[in-house]
Formats: structure tokens, sequence, C-alpha cells
């Protein structure tokens, strides 16, 4: 009977190579529909350097998906992207915070399911948090 050995460092490549499905925010609530609504709650989720959930419970269910309309995060398939969602998470994730709906550069207050909106967290706006960090803006 033959035997086949596979190394243990053949498998792992074969994980950390293999494509991956992104998945969807988790994000479950309705969206404010005009500027100028309010919200808040705790930042439960970020998908990228500037796209959160804000919520007041556990549950996804709650969540409003939220893109910040003062900052433009790098693209999240590039480094700076990467370290961008890092930032966010480091300085908002489970923390409170309060937003207000606005319009977007292109007159709407919804783009790509999300809210667009003005995030604050301890009365700072989380743009000016995150260039205060050393974050740069770059998105599209």
């Amino acid at each position: 009977m033959l035997r086949f050995v596979i190394p243990a460092s053949l498998i792992l490549a074969c994980f950390l190579l293999a494509p991956t499905t992104a998945l969807a925010d988790p994000c479950e609530a309705p969206l404010p529909s005009r500027a100028g609504a309010t919200f808040s709650g705790s930042v439960r989720y970020v998908g990228d350097g500037d796209g959160l959930c804000v919520g007041r419970s556990s549950d996804p269910a709650t969540w409003i998906e939220v893109r910040l309309a003062d900052f433009n995060a790098p693209e999240l398939g590039s480094r700076a992207g990467q370290e961008a969602r890092r930032r966010l998470i480091r300085l908002a994730l489970d923390r409170p915070v309060a937003c207000t709906a606005v319009r977007g550069r292109n007159g709407r207050v919804i783009v790509h399911d999300r809210v667009i909106a003005r995030c604050r967290l301890n009365g700072r706006g989380l743009g000016d948090l995150l260039r205060a960090d050393g974050g740069r803006e770059g998105g599209r």
C-alpha cells in the first residue's frame, strides 16, 4: 500500500492562497432616508476604513450601515485600505457614536445600501479622529 504524506506547510499554503468570498456587511436595519435624521449607538462592525454599522443592541437587525461623509479611506483591497480598516476598528469599535445623515456628492442620502452620515465620538468627528491618528484619505 502506497502512502502519501502532505506537508502541513503545503496544506496551509493552499488555504492562504485560495480565493475567499467577501461577506456582506451584517447591518440589517432600515436606513434613515432624509438628510438631518439622527441616530446613535455603538459601532458594532467595521467593514472598511470608512464604512461601519451603528446599533443600540447586539442584534444586527438593529444595525444601521454607514458610509462616513467626512473621510474617504483607501480601497479595502489595498494595503492602505487594510490599515485604514484596522485604524477605524481601533478607534471606534464598541464605542458609542452619534450620527447625522447627510447628502452625498450625488445629492442622495443613501448610496450603495449605506446611509451617508457624519458620526461623532466623544464630540469629535470620526473623520477628524482618523486624520489625527495618521489616517490618509485616498478612496474613489
